[in-house]
């Protein structure tokens, strides 16, 4: 089964789009997942809840969804400096303004956990583990510098086992490895890549019979459009800057989510 991973679109319509139409284009896809933080930052909350019902893709909650589904006070993320911290402020104020009841109430009832099983739960095999953060909580930071320990405790606690796969955003930084047998995959931003490339982000995971492969694709969309409606708005300007230069050039407010206890 090939499955396409899609996550952190924070609210960016066109980039949205724009992987949409090259997930469409394979005909290789057998489903496609979104792993969370659908709004934020961008001037399209409702539209991009709106087009992922419309497309019938299944996903979980981000802490973004979560935090504006059930209007609490911040969005669980952790700041650098007190600029990026006014920032975040604003476009977490800005988008719980501007959902609609029907959004805000399906971004709460959104799931933690997805768990897929390519082979049927009639067979022994392995899972898909679908987070945004990780087991625990989804507001904690899982970077490619973290030590193989803590990937094999992660792991624990999700009750995985060898051969299953783990997949999350969340740093808005993709990356791969495999530990013990277990493969662990950031799917990268959507949205708001962080990486220097300014493209849309996203994730084709490959579970057949022989392994799990995984392959990073990225897509061009028009982010000047993006750029330019983020400046129409009463978001700050950084956000389109940050946009242009893949996370690189002015970053505000980037999700440096912080790890509770």
């Amino acid at each position: 089964m090939k499955y396409a991973l899609i996550s952190d679109i924070h609210a960016n319509l066109p980039a949205l789009e724009a992987v949409l139409a090259s997930i469409a284009a394979r005909s290789d896809v057998d489903a496609t997942y979104h792993l969370g933080d659908l709004v934020g930052y961008a001037p399209w909350p409702n539209e991009v809840v709106s087009r992922i019902q419309a497309a019938n893709i299944v996903g979980i909650a981000g802490n973004y969804d979560s935090t504006v589904g059930l209007d609490y006070k911040h969005c669980g993320c952790k700041y650098e400096d007190p600029h990026q911290a006014e920032l975040a402020h604003l476009s977490f104020e800005w988008t719980k303004a501007h959902v609609s009841a029907d959004t805000k109430r399906s971004l709460a009832t959104l799931p933690f956990r997805l768990d897929v099983r390519p082979r049927g739960g009639h067979l022994s095999g392995p899972s898909v583990i679908l987070l945004h953060g990780a087991p625990t909580l989804n507001t904690l930071y899982w970077t490619e510098d973290r030590p193989d320990s803590f990937c094999l405790q992660m792991a624990g606690i999700a009750g995985a086992k060898e051969g299953d796969v783990i997949c999350f955003g969340h740093t808005h930084l993709p990356w791969h490895r495999a530990v013990g047998g277990i493969h662990f995959v950031n799917t990268g931003s959507v949205g708001r890549p962080k990486d220097g490339d300014w493209r849309a982000g996203y994730v084709l995971l490959d579970v057949g019979t022989g392994g799990s492969s995984v392959e990073f694709v990225r897509v061009e969309y028009d982010v000047e459009r993006a750029m330019k409606a983020i400046r129409e708005s009463e978001l700050p300007d950084e956000f389109a800057d940050y946009l242009g230069g893949g996370g690189k050039l002015a970053p505000a407010a980037s999700e440096n989510d912080g790890e509770a206890g």
